[in-house]
């Protein structure tokens, strides 16, 4: 009964106020941040806007020097790349060059093809025509006994053997042919071909796939 005496009592009326002054003061601190930031430029000195100008601009000048330098950096990337890419041109065309006039040695897919001319009845002629089908079907590379082919190669009927490009070939003849194995075979064993042809002169003719073909022999530049 006496501690229910001595108990305040508040009505609604209390507590909404004290609400409401409570509110009111949090909201005055806030203001009172907030005019203290807005002032700060208002309330500093001359010499100290200067000198934060003065930092402004310095902070201005390193961003614009690191802009160009990426710039410059960007810019030096692209010519290396361009310079690469066409470095790399340049030397897919001279690998292509170099395999076709025969001054590097190469190696892939293609056909071994062994002429056996026991009766001694292989001409030039018939090594030229094989040599020039294995072309027609896509042969990139040619090598024939130790001697590569080139764009100007030549066969010559020689005692003994045949000539060719100047150095004297000895059967059996071996043709090392860098290409598509299946459209070369093909090409050679078409009815009436050179494969017909060099058993009418009375060689007798293989022809061997094979996964890889090197062809080491190259021709003086």
């Amino acid at each position: 009964m006496l501690v229910g005496l001595l108990r305040p009592r508040l009505s609604w009326g209390q507590l909404i106020g004290a609400a409401l002054c409570l509110v009111l003061g949090f909201a005055v601190v806030a203001q009172v941040q907030a005019n203290n930031r807005d002032t700060t430029f208002a309330t500093a000195r001359q010499d100290e806007l200067v000198g934060i100008l003065a930092d402004l601009g310095q902070r201005s000048d390193r961003l614009r020097g690191d802009l160009r330098d990426l710039e410059e950096t960007k810019a030096g990337l692209e010519r290396d790349a361009e310079g690469g890419t066409a470095l790399e041109e340049a030397r897919k065309r001279a690998t292509t060059y170099g395999l076709l006039a025969g001054t590097l040695p190469a190696e892939g897919p293609g056909v071994e093809v062994l002429i056996d001319d026991r009766r001694r009845g292989v001409r030039a002629l018939h090594l030229l025509d094989a040599m020039q089908e294995l072309r027609d079907a896509g042969a990139e590379v040619i090598q024939v006994n130790e001697v590569r082919a080139g764009v100007d190669t030549y066969f010559l009927d020689e005692q003994g053997g045949v000539q060719m490009d100047g150095r004297l070939l000895q059967a059996p003849y071996r043709f090392l042919a860098i290409g598509d194995p299946h459209t070369m075979t093909t090409a050679l064993n078409i009815p009436g071909g050179v494969v017909k042809t060099l058993q009418g002169a009375g060689a007798a003719v293989s022809i061997a796939p094979r996964a890889r073909i090197a062809v080491s022999a190259i021709r003086s530049s």
